[in-house]
């Protein structure tokens, strides 16, 4: 795990371009990757299935074979905050302490991953894990459906509305998002193979003025292919054709945008995008209890 700078997510934002969801600077611009954040989370696709959210929030006698709490009493203890409904962290934590001092280490093990999920790869409600988290955590478990194509999506969704509403919360993997910033904004002398152990040795950014450094940056300074990049095959740069495609996270859909991703792996663009290479494809789906 590593920390998380506050000031940097903050000042990122004011230099996101929702017309064509990346980030604009000065000279350049920088759009997360499915690529990077598979090397990032270090869970690959490869021929894995990505998660698709079906539209159908799990049964609470699916939920309670994991978390090993009945039905009867996740029933009860289930909490709705703003609409959402989940399980309390409390809850779970509670639980998972009791299977810790029964040495039941194998479902200790899948509540634990089960709050990484709720709390750090799709946070939405302070304190609860909410129910299409749960979706995304049995689609992993249950069928190694890979969570990271939702992850970007959930990042693309958050600052969409943070556009729309200046005073709305990152609710979002923000850790991954700003492992991927500190790539790309500093070069190392040391150039590590994981992105991770490449992001505790990078000593540059601690104490970094975060609005100075994202002012000032230019595209020759840029970091454009850290080593965990490198040699890297099997980009996503097409899909049957179509100009831009649709990445779907737990609560819907958001476009993702081709060119400008192949542009950020060194390949140049001849002319301004066409309009609909940038055309939005936003959608939000109808969720249903099964």
């Amino acid at each position: 795990m590593a920390e998380v700078s506050t000031e940097a997510i903050a000042s990122l934002a004011q230099y996101y371009d929702k017309p064509l969801r990346c980030f604009t600077f000065g000279d350049f611009q920088l759009s997360p990757m499915v690529e990077e954040f598979e090397e990032i989370i270090g869970c690959p696709l490869g021929g894995r299935k990505r998660y698709l959210f079906s539209g159908f929030y799990p049964s609470l006698a699916r939920i309670s074979k994991i978390v090993q709490i009945s039905a009867q009493e996740l029933d009860h203890k289930k909490q709705v905050e703003n609409g959402v409904v989940g399980v309390s962290r409390r809850c779970l934590e509670a639980k998972a302490k009791i299977l810790a001092s029964r040495g039941e280490w194998a479902p200790f093990i899948d509540i634990l991953a089960l709050l990484i999920f709720g709390g750090v790869l799709f946070p939405n409600v302070d304190g609860l894990v909410d129910l299409a988290v749960i979706d995304a955590f049995l689609a992993y478990h249950n069928r190694k459906e890979s969570p990271v194509v939702a992850i970007l999506a959930d990042l693309y969704d958050t600052f969409d509305r943070r556009c729309e509403k200046s005073s709305a919360s990152f609710f979002c993997c923000t850790l991954t998002l700003y492992v991927w910033l500190v790539s790309h904004l500093f070069c190392q002398e040391v150039r590590h193979a994981c992105p991770l152990e490449s992001h505790r040795s990078c000593t540059e950014k601690r104490g970094a003025n975060w609005d100075r450094l994202l002012a000032s940056k230019e595209r020759a300074s840029v970091n454009w292919f850290p080593r965990w990049i490198e040699g890297r095959t099997g980009v996503l740069i097409s899909c049957r054709g179509f100009p831009n495609f649709s990445l779907m996270e737990t609560r819907g859909c958001i476009s993702y945008n081709l060119i400008l991703a192949i542009r950020q792996l060194g390949y140049p663009m001849r002319g301004a995008p066409l309009e609909e290479e940038l055309a939005p494809t936003t959608a939000w789906v109808s969720i249903t209890p099964t």
